[in-house]
């Protein structure tokens, strides 16, 4: 079963304290994921019989020492070795290493030698309990443990990764992770799916009472979310009418890319507008899309009349007609008709062209055209993609789709959604419009803007997994808007 919360540290922090406070002792959960952790190497590694555990002086490295003392039990031949003084070891932890060595086995000063001899190595040595900078002690043995090309296993999260942002200047490369009471944001964002390899939990018996989560992780909800069963007695009208504008001069493909994904998520009717010259590019290669030529930026008002939800920014360009059009299509569109902004649109507006803030558009900006919108770098973006994605939803208003290795979901009175699927290989052109043109497809068909954006990430995202089954590299876009259809099959 997918978990879909996901909780900061602080958060987790209070679940454990909460779980304490009902009477569970903090040695108890420590018990227990000691015991979670034997459980599951023995289950990921079954052939396993020498295990490493490096272990640190903090609570992460208490849960090693369990589990150190419980696999020697079990009959695997077990060495811990510990970073630091055995003097910095309080509380909990001090109690599991007096523990373990009432069995007789020694806790010996890390020694990077003894890497060699394991099966499997156990990294319990940060955890979320890490602290940046690292010292020079925790750097050497992260590069050990990384340089020593035996399979890892970390405890709670890779040691050195940041569990709120997934930073990591210098991290153990885990083969699995095991969260334990929840999963972390660090697991996902940044550098953490690098790092975490096959990602597991174990809540440890510790109950979310009812907290309100960082994030949901998208899962195939989100399209039954977005979609209703279609009565056989249905015809296209129902289904909505879509209207793409962009294309700037010499970049129809854009525009046909985002129509096509309206069709293939279920729209009803699509049309494109853009310069005349694009009419060929456009219905030539995809016949089911409808042209509406701009012969002059006011043509675009009486397309905007017609449609029921509008998308704006594939290849539009930043020209003054693009700026124009933007303006146009901003002043034409009745009140609460949702809107779709994305690429060439989100830097005119960026730059002061049209309005800056809207309680029913959908924004799909990607780190650059974030960092635009906000004023501030694409490296401050990234540092921290949950503070960018609330400071957009506030700055910008609506639903806020904020585009990336894991793309996130944002709406002042919604969870968040973070997606955890997709592949590197679509970092490719035409991306971002099949995306545009399946929340305008989503949006069609009655979904409320936030439950639209999160179903055509997440059927974006599938799609593209779908489609590197064979290797990343060479997947097009065209690839991926074909896929959506098949995304949506197990549905009515």
């Amino acid at each position: 079963m997918l978990l879909t919360e996901v909780f900061d540290v602080a958060q987790v922090r209070k679940l454990e304290t909460a779980e304490i406070a009902a009477g569970t002792p903090g040695y108890t959960l420590m018990q227990r994921a000691g015991a979670a952790a034997l459980a599951f190497l023995r289950q990921r590694w079954p052939r396993a019989a020498r295990v490493v555990v490096v272990v640190g002086p903090g609570n992460n490295g208490g849960d090693g020492l369990v589990l150190a003392r419980l696999a020697q039990e079990a009959g695997l031949t077990v060495s811990a070795t510990l970073v630091g003084e055995v003097g910095r070891l309080r509380g909990e932890a001090a109690a599991a290493y007096t523990d373990l060595r009432a069995t007789g086995m020694n806790v010996l000063p890390f020694d990077p030698t003894v890497l060699s001899q394991a099966d499997v190595i156990v990294d319990a040595l940060l955890g979320i309990g890490v602290r940046l900078p690292l010292g020079d002690e925790c750097l050497h043995a992260i590069a050990a443990i990384n340089a020593s090309g035996r399979p890892v296993l970390a405890l709670d999260i890779p040691s050195g990764l940041d569990p709120d942002t997934g930073a990591a200047s210098q991290a153990v490369r885990a083969t699995a992770t095991l969260s334990f009471v929840a999963l972390k944001q660090g697991h996902f964002l940044g550098d953490g799916p690098d790092y975490c390899g096959e990602l597991h939990c174990d809540a440890l018996q510790v109950s979310s009472r009812g907290m309100r989560a960082a994030f949901h992780r998208l899962d195939d909800t989100a399209l039954s979310n977005a979609l209703q069963s279609r009565p056989r007695q249905s015809h296209k009208a129902q289904f909505g009418r879509v209207l793409i504008v962009g294309g700037g001069a010499g970049m129809p493909g854009a525009v046909r890319l985002a129509g096509e994904a309206a069709l293939r998520v279920g729209a009803g009717l699509v049309t494109v507008a853009s310069l005349p010259d694009h009419l060929l590019p456009v219905v030539g290669m995809r016949p089911e899309l409808m042209f509406h030529a701009l012969q002059d930026v006011a043509d675009v008002d009486v397309a905007v009349g017609r449609a029921d939800v509008v998308a704006i920014g594939p290849g539009l360009g930043h020209s003054g007609w693009a700026r124009e059009i933007l303006v146009r299509v901003l002043a034409a569109r009745r009140a609460e008709q949702p809107l779709v902004v994305d690429a060439d649109a989100l830097n005119l507006i960026a730059d002061g062209a049209g309005i800056a803030k809207c309680q029913d558009w959908v924004l799909t900006p990607h780190p650059g055209e974030a960092a635009r919108l906000l004023g501030v770098t694409a490296a401050e973006v990234q540092r921290d993609r949950p503070a960018a994605l609330k400071a957009l939803c506030a700055r910008r208003g609506g639903t806020v789709v904020l585009k990336g290795a894991t793309t996130l979901v944002g709406h002042a009175l919604e969870i968040p959604r973070l997606c955890d699927r997709g592949n590197a290989g679509m970092a490719v052109p035409g991306m971002g419009d099949v995306l545009t043109g399946a929340v305008a497809g989503f949006l069609a068909q009655g979904a409320t803007p936030f439950a639209a954006a999160s179903a055509a990430v997440f059927a974006h995202a599938t799609a593209g997994d779908r489609c590197a089954r064979a290797g990343i590299r060479g997947v097009m876009a065209q690839d991926v808007a074909t896929e959506l259809r098949s995304v949506l099959t197990a549905l009515p």
